[in-house]
């Protein structure tokens, strides 16, 4: 089981938590950055950034390159 490791960084005045595994992956808590824009609903400012053309844009070229890093011919060893 890997050990998680929470932190918080600053900005602009807000906490915002982070989350390292294993010292390898960072994770940004997306609820913190958008306590930014909406303090009372952040879900709303995550949801609209979700609908965004230009996330769904990125997200599907982000699976394009993990699906070739971890399509069997690619990987060895998972």
């Amino acid at each position: 089981m890997s050990k998680i490791k929470k932190d918080q960084i600053s900005a602009k005045g807000f906490s915002i938590q982070v989350y390292t595994e294993d010292f390898k992956n960072d994770y940004i808590s997306l609820t913190d950055i958008a306590k930014y824009k909406n303090k009372e609903e952040p879900n709303v400012v995550v949801s609209n950034w979700m609908r965004n053309y230009n996330t769904i844009e990125y997200l599907g070229i982000w699976e394009q390159l993990i699906i070739q890093i971890l399509t069997p011919s690619n990987s060895r060893g998972i």
